[in-house]
């Protein structure tokens, strides 16, 4: 589903020339559950933005879902995080003025789809993520737990390949993370690929595989030994 090779992505600002990642390879197969992790700095949030292909790289190969998308143009870059990813960010990212009905279905007004398909999709997406009862609420009007709800389904409303989360539990307390590592893990066993960075070990536990950055390279990538389910 991912292959990088030899990734490199340097940033000058006046004087200074910092490389972030230093000729990374990774490969992430189909229906894998990834975490990313290292400290701040490490790179890894680099190089998510670059699988999410929100950032290009200055050199080397990625290929996405067999497909080459190392060189694009920002306009195909768009077009393919449209298509081929789904974002569930650590801020939500939800637009207050709007019902989390329409929350989740703006993804697919940018990709044409009709709009009672759309309303169809978006409340299969939000019953899926237990919140088919609270679709005519705004943001302001649910918990934090639930507004991230209301971004996975966003986030899988187009029926991505793969699921890209950064820090998706950060701003959550103890009980609405294991709600939201429960909906992951469940997307997961039903074939979603998911990549998920944290720095937080007690929520890498629960994903298969955890890779750990530091100083912009690749230090050690491990399969999950004792692997939490819930």
């Amino acid at each position: 589903m991912i292959e990088v090779t030899n990734i490199v992505k340097k940033y000058v600002t006046g004087d200074i020339d910092f490389t972030a990642l230093k000729g990374v390879n990774l490969k992430i197969q189909k229906g894998e559950f990834t975490s990313i992790m290292g400290p701040s700095g490490s790179g890894k949030s680099t190089f998510m933005n670059i699988l999410g292909c929100l950032d290009k790289m200055d050199s080397g190969i990625y290929m996405l879902n067999g497909k080459d998308v190392s060189n694009l143009t920002g306009n195909e870059l768009a077009a393919v995080r449209n298509k081929e990813i789904g974002f569930v960010f650590q801020a939500f990212n939800l637009l207050p003025r709007l019902t989390i009905l329409d929350n989740v279905a703006l993804p697919m007004v940018y990709a044409g789809v009709p709009a009672k398909e759309r309303k169809e999709r978006a409340m299969e997406a939000l019953v899926k993520v237990g919140l088919g009862d609270r679709v005519k609420h705004k943001s302001n009007e649910i918990s934090g737990g639930q507004k991230q709800r209301v971004a996975i389904a966003r986030a899988i409303v187009n029926r991505p390949n793969v699921i890209m989360a950064d820090e998706p539990t950060g701003n959550l307390d103890t009980k609405s993370t294991f709600e939201i590592m429960k909906i992951f893990q469940d997307l997961n066993d039903e074939g979603s690929t998911v990549v998920m960075v944290t720095h937080e070990p007690d929520v890498a536990v629960y994903t298969k595989r955890i890779v750990r950055f530091t100083d912009g390279e690749i230090i050690t990538d491990e399969a999950v030994k004792d692997r939490v389910r819930l």
